[in-house]
């Protein structure tokens, strides 16, 4: 398709109504209330005070953990109940009902009884026990908690959490993995007043520095930043076959970066990016599974990595500026594939350039360079050693300082007086994600259930590491489909990280491992929801999207395997000779298997040379140097016959 085939100079994109429906279809943390009437003056009072409380003590310093976990949740839950109503269908309906009026109260109630009464919940208790007051308080609060976590991230992780703390109390009457159990009045109180279970380290890290990093992502979109990604993007790989597709990948990733949610990201770049691959010539549901693709790597991309990575600094004692430095070349493979997937079905279906009247001129995004100073500044100050909130507040402050210098991304006095609102609702999915993943990953450690789980699969898989890591990845799978990217790390590195450092499996390894695996259920079929949902807006077969989605995302299914065998590609024990070839095959590999899974000549591949091209390069990306140099021959092998077949084809008829 030629640039002379566009008849319009103005972008397509999708009207907002259709991108709102959309993103309230398949990602249940936007199906907040619409019509909050005169309450919206209690959502914008308490929102506005959350994201105050964050900022005053990221400057100052935190309170101990049990407090500064108490009022993060105090005011997350109490802010669920006002904004997300107990069916996702009366989302529309006006106003709060007096229900919820009152669970909001007690949100706050409960958690303040931890902030007023800190001293004696945790140090008399322990020569006189709690009371029965302390004992309904702490029953009420996880009702609670668990309540708000239904209504704004989903059933699937209250359904575990139920299950794990009816294992804590039923322990003594299961058969398999059973244990000596808790009273209720125990199980209670374990998981309410101490920094074991709910107050445990998801929602520590989640009030110290996740909280920030969302604020900034807000603050990148609310002032248009967010958008300036996207003309860096076409700017730079419009110009090249495929290049509206390429330019939605570069512009998702790193949009994606700052959002804890694939689904939204991929509606939120999707409305831009989908029109756009569509009109140059992809088919839809390409288009679709492309955004999904793009949307949901972002969350591997330094250096924010959406929010689990906080954690897995805990969990890991690797500190954050660490991990992401060795999260560099995972996520370039993982980029990569996509980008070779989208090269050949651009060359197998005649999609050219991006039209340069749709494509923002490179000087112009030249003037505008400074808008990229936020990422720059947030890049430096943790590579030169300063804390994850540090780096975050001078994000923030630069983020705010630059956008005053266009008016395109100046904000206006209405958005500057609900910045601290929106930044509240931003996270108030993550905090009830990580108070709930915090009761399951409390459980799981206090009775013992994760090295009994360990022993079970190591059984299963009669300690072939090969089998345990494939059983690993799919029960990791298989949590992510139900589970918000925080939560399904935080109940994987609990349960299924262990398995692996069990076999010399270095231990930021195993977590990046898990990881990787909890964050692409968004584009694993049968439940794929990132895909889905691109599939709402480019009107295409949601299955098929899935699908295609896989295939494009192909790289982040072998990865992992890639860097637990050779974790010279983490950046663990690195030598020359383990990582420059390691790398080099990878590299060929992902493209001798996306020219296998997607195709590449316009006429069709036959079936055998596209299966001979995905086993040449799963044997490349093996990191071992007789295996990839039989992967090679391979993939020379069929080199040569398609140059011959070229040859035979292009030949005159009477020659």
């Amino acid at each position: 398709m030629s640039d002379s085939g566009h008849e319009s100079t103005q972008p397509e994109t999708i009207d907002a109504q259709t991108v709102e429906e959309t993103v309230r279809k398949y990602d249940q943390e936007s199906t907040f209330r619409t019509q909050l009437g005169w309450w919206k003056w209690v959502v914008f009072a308490l929102g506005t005070a959350l994201t105050a409380f964050q900022l005053y003590t990221a400057l100052k310093g935190n309170y101990v953990s049990l407090i500064q976990g108490a009022i993060h949740v105090a005011g997350g839950m109490s802010l669920v109940f006002l904004l997300y109503p107990a069916k996702k269908a009366w989302s529309g309906r006006p106003g709060v009902p007096f229900y919820d009026v009152i669970l909001c109260a007690a949100a706050l109630w409960t958690n303040f009884h931890i902030v007023s009464d800190y001293k004696r919940l945790t140090t008399q208790t322990l020569i006189h026990g709690f009371s029965d007051y302390d004992f309904i308080i702490a029953v009420l609060g996880i009702l609670l908690i668990l309540e708000a976590t239904r209504r704004c991230v989903g059933l699937p992780i209250v359904v575990i959490a139920a299950l794990a703390l009816a294992y804590g109390y039923f322990g003594a009457h299961i058969p398999i993995f059973g244990h000596a159990g808790f009273s209720l009045r125990q199980l209670a109180t374990e998981s309410y007043y101490t920094s074991r279970s709910i107050f445990g380290t998801p929602i520590q890290v989640s009030s110290t520095f996740i909280y920030l990093f969302l604020f900034f992502g807000v603050v990148l979109v609310k002032t248009n930043i967010g958008g300036f990604f996207n003309d860096v993007a076409f700017a730079l790989t419009g110009r090249f076959t495929g290049g509206t597709a390429k330019a939605a990948v570069v512009a998702s990733g790193l949009q994606g970066m700052v959002s804890g949610s694939s689904v939204a990201n991929t509606v939120a770049s999707g409305s831009f990016t989908i029109p756009m691959m569509k009109r140059s010539g992809f088919r839809p549901h390409f288009a679709g599974a492309t955004e999904a693709t793009a949307s949901t790597g972002g969350q591997l991309m330094p250096p924010v990595m959406g929010a689990a990575v906080f954690i897995m600094a805990e969990y890991t004692s690797v500190p954050y500026n660490d991990i992401i430095v060795l999260a560099v070349i995972p996520v370039t493979l993982y980029y990569l594939g996509v980008f070779f997937g989208v090269h050949f079905e651009a060359r197998r279906s005649g999609v050219l350039a991006t039209p340069r009247e749709f494509r923002p001129g490179l000087r112009g995004v030249i003037k505008r360079l400074h808008l990229i100073a936020p990422l720059v500044v947030i890049i430096f100050l943790l590579l030169e050693g300063r804390s994850p909130a540090n780096a975050a507040l001078f994000g923030i402050a630069t983020a705010l300082i630059a956008s005053l210098t266009t008016r395109a991304t100046r904000m206006s006095g209405q958005q500057i007086a609900t910045l601290f609102e929106s930044g509240a609702r931003a996270a108030l999915p993550v905090i009830a994600a990580c108070a709930t993943a915090g009761i399951i990953a409390g459980t799981v450690t206090t009775t013992g259930l994760g090295g009994k789980l360990a022993g079970g699969i190591l059984d299963l898989a009669m300690g072939k590491f090969l089998l345990v890591l494939l059983f690993t990845a799919a029960a990791c799978l298989i949590l992510g489909m139900g589970l918000p990217t925080t939560a399904n790390y935080v109940v994987t590195a609990t349960v299924a990280a262990p398995i692996l450092v069990q076999f010399d499996v270095p231990l930021i390894a195993a977590h990046m491992f898990v990881f990787y695996f909890g964050i692409i259920a968004d584009i694993t079929p049968p439940v794929c929801l990132a895909a889905y949902a691109a599939s709402g807006l480019a009107g295409s077969n949601p299955f098929r999207t899935g699908t295609t989605a896989f295939k494009l995302a192909i790289a982040a299914f072998i990865i992992p395997f890639m860097f637990v065998i050779e974790p010279s590609l983490l950046l663990q024990d690195v030598t020359v000779t383990k990582f420059v070839p390691s790398l080099v095959t990878a590299i060929i590999g992902m493209a001798a298997i996306s020219a296998g899974l997607i195709g590449f000549r316009p006429d069709g591949d036959p079936p055998a040379q596209r299966l001979l091209l995905i086993a040449g390069g799963l044997l490349l990306v093996y990191p071992s140097i007789l295996i990839s140099a039989i992967g090679l021959a391979v993939l020379l092998t069929i080199v040569v016959i398609v140059f011959l077949r070229s040859r035979d084809t292009s030949a005159p008829a009477g020659a």
